[in-house]
């Protein structure tokens, strides 16, 4: 199956299936789909991180609407932080992905009416096949010693970043172990700091990105609450 977005990606493993309802931080998930779209464009090529701001290296299309029109607004812009992008990107990014989810027939747009003029929207899944794609990539991940490619490694950064560990639907003996991996998976990226960008598992370019959007997400987020 051809692969989707990054951002599609969070989503979708955000959005409960049957209730059509989105789960955990809805800030969090606004942040990781803003930053979700920035990593693909680094991993096209298209973006790199230079003296502390995303800059454009090449503007050439991607074919995919939303990222290449945030590369065509990065290309005329003044150059912005991580920490800059992933705010102004946030804002109408769901209801644009969620739009598209619709056309292709991934999910539906169920439109109840509570207390006779509020309009409440849920987007159950249509077609499973997108996101169990996505879960059978991270399940492989969590579950062996295997290097990821980089985009399973960058979806599992973006999930610990965003504190979406629980949109897993990991058994609880399990939710400890996973943690640990997604941070395994981070480290030997790149992306925290746990190793040097010449032994990452992934592209230098890459990891400066995304390591500098996780630590635009998790600032924005503040401390964690207390267990």
């Amino acid at each position: 199956m051809t692969s989707i977005p990054l951002a599609e990606e969070l989503l979708l493993l955000a959005y409960d299936d049957q209730t059509g309802k989105a789960t955990g931080s809805r800030i969090g998930l606004d942040l990781g789909m803003a930053a979700a779209v920035l990593v693909d464009l680094a991993l096209a090529g298209r973006i790199a991180y230079v003296d502390g701001f995303l800059t454009v290296n090449d503007p050439t299309p991607t074919g995919d609407q939303i990222a290449d029109a945030v590369l065509a607004r990065a290309a005329e812009d003044e150059p912005h932080t991580p920490a800059q992008w992933v705010q102004r990107l946030r804002h109408r990014l769901r209801t644009r992905v969620l739009e598209d989810l619709i056309a292709r027939g991934v999910v539906r747009d169920v439109d109840e009416t509570q207390m006779e003029f509020i309009h409440v929207h849920r987007y159950p899944t249509t077609d499973p096949h997108y996101e169990a794609e996505i879960r059978v990539r991270l399940t492989k991940a969590l579950t062996s010693d295997e290097i990821p490619d980089e985009r399973t490694a960058a979806l599992a950064t973006l999930l610990t970043a965003t504190r979406m560990e629980p949109a897993l639907r990991l058994p609880p003996d399990e939710s400890a172990r996973a943690h640990q991996r997604l941070e395994e998976i981070a480290s030997g990226a790149g992306f925290s700091g746990g190793a040097s960008l010449e032994d990452s598992i992934v592209r230098p370019s890459v990891a400066l990105v995304v390591a500098t959007l996780g630590r635009a997400i998790s600032a924005a987020l503040g401390a964690p609450k207390p267990a």
